[in-house]
């Protein structure tokens, strides 16, 4: 089976990383920063994060908190597919770099692609006006 295309997205946020980490790490900042993600709340549901998406309500998994910035996560679609969105915050002098990775899956064309690049560098430019101010 052949990788799936990536885009990666990237903004630089000033202030520290570690600060970056634990607000994205939290599910319940995503509709502050994430609205293609989550529009309303994210509610803990059964030891499960749900959130009302622009899809329809979603399930969230992030990677279990660690001292790398690694911040994947899994959304699960109202259709059963699981997305995974590997995520990552790097440090950079005072403050960081945030990398998210865009995979265009299978029966995905190219607009949509397009889309979905243009909505996540949306909302990492969101986050950084949050947690740059």
């Amino acid at each position: 089976m052949s990788p799936y295309p990536s885009t990666h997205v990237a903004v630089q946020i000033d202030a520290p990383a570690s600060e970056v980490y634990a607000f994205v790490a939290d599910p319940t900042t995503l509709p502050r920063w994430a609205s293609g993600l989550a529009s309303a709340q994210v509610e803990l549901r059964a030891g499960r994060w749900i959130a009302d998406s622009p899809m329809g309500q979603v399930e969230v998994e992030f990677v279990p908190r660690n001292d790398f910035g690694i911040l994947d996560h899994d959304v699960t679609l109202p259709s059963g597919e699981v997305v995974t969105n590997p995520v990552r915050v790097l440090p950079n002098e005072d403050g960081c770099d945030v990398l998210f990775t865009v995979r265009q899956r299978p029966g995905m064309s190219d607009d949509e692609v397009a889309r979905d690049v243009r909505t996540v560098r949306g909302d990492l430019e969101t986050l950084a006006r949050i947690l740059g101010e």
